[in-house]
């Protein structure tokens, strides 16, 4: 399934609006984690084949359709970085348990990287799943994504055991990372 990407330039320089995102975003949205998965695929190399199997275009479809009512407010959000009009990166958290929030699928379009438009959007969410009452963020990436694992560090995630069963197939390219909502300071990071 091919579907259009869009390209918007973003220089260094420019700051990314940080929102909560409308119905009148879902398409950006959509069309920014079909990037999002061709990239896991283009990054895992030769485990390519895993990452068509668990983000299976049929089945991606249906989750990307989802993903408001996944993410609903008051416990959780889908946060979006615009830039000059445009949705060019998103993260989104939800409740994994009753304190605990799980973010997911933070992607920011490769002509926006460097803005500070990734570190934003979590800094974002790390703040509002604190004001939801959340006591702990969880967080999974694979370890080709070198960008991101620094990303989450220079927050503050520390590396932590699995918080769910992964995949055999996978398991060895998983990286887990938590995040203390309690006392945790965003102040220096």
């Amino acid at each position: 399934m091919t579907l259009p990407r869009d390209r918007v330039s973003v220089d260094a320089m420019t700051t990314a609006t940080i929102r909560t995102a409308t119905p009148a975003d879902m398409p950006a949205i959509v069309r920014l984690y079909w990037n999002y998965r061709d990239m896991l695929i283009e990054r895992a190399g030769p485990r390519r084949g895993v990452v068509e199997v668990a983000y299976a275009a049929d089945g991606y479809a249906s989750l990307l359709a989802d993903l408001p009512r996944i993410h609903a407010r008051p416990k959780g959000d889908i946060l979006v970085a615009e830039v000059g009009g445009n949705v060019l990166g998103c993260a989104m958290y939800y409740p994994f348990s009753e304190d605990v929030t799980e973010m997911k699928r933070v992607y920011v379009d490769p002509r926006a990287r460097g803005s500070g438009a990734g570190r934003a959007l979590v800094r974002t969410g790390i703040t509002r799943a604190r004001a939801d009452g959340y006591t702990r963020m969880v967080i999974d990436t694979i370890t080709p994504l070198h960008e991101a694992i620094a990303l989450y560090e220079s927050l503050g995630f520390s590396p932590c055991a699995p918080f769910y069963d992964p995949d055999p197939a996978f398991a060895d390219v998983l990286r887990f990372f938590d995040l203390s909502l309690q006392g945790h300071s965003l102040e220096s990071r």
